[in-house]
């Protein structure tokens, strides 16, 4: 569950920036190629394709949750848990997690995820024919190669309206644009010396 008030307060410093014409960060047109991105990354989650969410999705940052997942659940204290903990994913082995590619991991873990909160066929459809994907704005980091793209939806169960507010970043990785999905809820940590050579490169 994404918070609104962090939320928030990213889209605030971004706008921010980019309002004050700050050297490293620019404002782009509602048009731009990730905005559509957005969009269909956004209908495939909530029409549960899996698949196509996958391979809009940062390869590294999939692979990092899977072994995550795999380190979490081989350190459960007993057989019984860690069978409990696979089973949520459907297997039986470790191995059988440890073989996967990571867009396979990643269709893996949210088709059981969502098979264990059982949503009827009703229910997706309704949320599927009521989603409304606002693009609020979009903010370029030059200097990093990162796209920020702050987006409001709405859609309804069959009981419920749901509005979110999110942030989603792309990474642009030879002429595609990937979204990495937890830009925003955990540090980016490079060490020193592989900073210290990238500035070097540059200055050559």
């Amino acid at each position: 569950m994404h918070s609104t008030r962090s939320l928030l307060r990213l889209s605030a410093a971004l706008a921010f920036l980019s309002m004050t014409g700050a050297a490293l960060s620019q404002a782009l047109p509602l048009d731009h190629p990730c905005a559509g991105l957005v969009k269909k990354y956004l209908q495939s989650v909530v029409a549960q394709d899996w698949k196509t969410a996958a391979n809009m999705l940062l390869p590294s940052s999939l692979e990092r949750k899977q072994k995550e997942t795999v380190a979490i659940i081989k350190t459960a204290r007993t057989m019984t848990e860690e069978a409990d903990m696979l089973e949520r994913f459907g297997v039986k082995d470790i191995r059988d997690l440890e073989k996967l590619t990571p867009q396979e991991f990643y269709i893996t873990d949210r088709t059981a995820w969502h098979q264990r909160v059982n949503s009827s066929p009703e229910v997706i459809k309704r949320k599927q024919d009521t989603l409304k994907i606002d693009v609020l704005g979009l903010v370029e980091e030059k200097d990093k190669n990162y796209i920020h793209v702050t987006v409001r939806t709405s859609q309804e169960t069959l009981t419920d309206r749901i509005e979110e507010l999110f942030l989603i970043s792309f990474v642009k990785e030879d002429d595609k644009y990937l979204i990495w999905p937890e830009m925003k809820d955990r540090p980016i940590i490079t060490p020193l010396n592989e900073a210290a050579s990238k500035e070097e490169a540059k200055s050559k």
